[in-house]
């Protein structure tokens, strides 16, 4: 069996932990998200790999180095998805490792360094709203109070779904490797995005991770007959609301050179009926740049068209940041290895950044981070239609595979 066909038998293998009809859902701490936990454990010790569940349910498989005491070279994603996700987001990078591990196992290849594959826990935010909780609890960055009673849609909290994974909260500080730290972090992962397919290029090189801050706009008019209210006497709480959404699009379009975005992905009308003028909207509003300072222009926008539409429209606005990140800058050496790794394979190469969010930005407290894209094609993520060829999985693990062979002294 050659790599393309055993690679293949080992991504359908582990998307068949699946609950629903639509697409994949494998939701973190849920029974299809264990269950394909402990498969993926059961490979790993198939290619003689040490194999160990840290406090925050991240798997950790590990292949010892010749030198004792190095630190390890490391391949990391997640097998986790959101509901009615799709075959390839996070499970591409985790089986990636893998078959980086039976290529060295198949040549028999040594390395100085121990190199390992890890799977982290729960780095979609679609259970809990809060996303990369593995790599954040690795990284130390965990805010265990903050995450303890936060509910999924069921109303379980994450104290409680990791007892019911026969994980203790309490115990989730324990999974920090700060102390350790890598040697080099790598990480394979579908491109979320339009931009390898569209330009023709195979590999994409990260330079930085963008970061998000998220606000929750609360906007209050007045609730009024749509047939018996005059026009010049209404609160309309949506048009308020339209007018922002327009701003936050104008404002993200000027700092398009910055790579800088800005979406409203939800809008919600309580009590809403078609012959009732809006007295109430709630929309929530997400900002994200690998640029602090051209995050912040937009945001800023924002809130100067937040003033004037609420002296404008007479209404009551509340807004409240509910999520605020820190854009991160991937490491130059991986950056510059990698590049030279595809220019020696000859493979077509995009140096850019990531809209997206991925643990591999927390990494970077451990150690030098790598960050490389294969295409997605129409950029579908999230979504049952999401799809990379398999042969351009292929070349990513191609120069993956190099790149940990270099790091970790063969």
């Amino acid at each position: 069996m050659n790599s393309r066909e055993r690679y293949e038998i080992l991504l359908n293998k582990m998307n068949q932990y699946n609950s629903g009809d639509i697409g994949i859902t494998r939701v973190a701490y849920t029974n299809e998200e264990q269950a394909g936990t402990h498969a993926f454990m059961r490979l790993c010790k198939d290619e003689n790999l040490d194999i160990r569940l840290d406090p925050c349910g991240n798997l950790i498989a590990r292949r010892e180095g010749k030198v004792k005491g190095l630190p390890p070279v490391v391949m990391g994603s997640h097998l986790d998805t959101v509901y009615q996700g799709g075959k390839y987001d996070g499970i591409v990078g985790v089986t990636a490792g893998l078959e980086v591990i039976k290529r060295l196992n198949e040549k028999g290849i040594e390395t100085d360094h121990p190199i390992e594959v890890v799977s982290f826990a729960c780095e979609e935010s679609s259970r809990f709203g809060v996303s990369t909780v593995g790599s954040k609890a690795m990284a130390g960055l965990i805010d265990k109070e903050k995450y303890r009673h936060l509910k999924d849609r069921d109303g379980i909290t994450m104290e409680k779904a990791f007892a019911l994974c026969a994980l203790d909260f309490n115990s989730v500080d324990e999974a920090s490797r700060v102390d350790e730290g890598f040697k080099a972090y790598f990480e394979l992962h579908v491109e979320q995005g339009p931009i390898l397919i569209n330009n023709h290029k195979k590999i994409g090189i990260v330079t930085g991770i963008a970061a998000p801050i998220r606000l929750l706009l609360k906007i209050y008019g007045k609730a009024s007959h749509s047939g018996t209210t005059p026009m010049s006497m209404r609160k309309d709480a949506l048009l308020g609301a339209s007018e922002i959404i327009l701003e936050v699009e104008k404002a993200a379009n000027l700092e398009q050179d910055f790579g800088t975005v800005g979406t409203v992905g939800v809008l919600d009308i309580p009590s809403g009926a078609m012959n009732v003028v809006p007295g109430e909207v709630e929309l929530k509003i997400d900002i994200r740049s690998t640029s602090t300072e051209s995050r912040n222009r937009v945001l800023n926008h924002v809130y100067e068209t937040i003033a004037k539409v609420k002296e404008k429209r007479h209404l009551e606005i509340d807004s409240n940041v509910i999520s605020l990140e820190v854009p991160v800058l991937l490491s130059q050496e991986l950056i510059e290895g990698i590049e030279d790794i595809c220019e020696k394979k000859e493979l077509s190469y995009e140096i850019m950044q990531s809209g997206a969010g991925h643990d591999a930005m927390n990494m970077t407290r451990l150690g030098p981070v790598g960050l490389i894209f294969v295409p997605s094609v129409d950029g579908l993520s999230h979504h049952p239609d999401e799809f990379t060829d398999l042969d351009d999985i292929l070349l990513g693990i191609d120069v993956l595979e190099a790149a940990v062979i270099q790091y970790a002294k063969a």
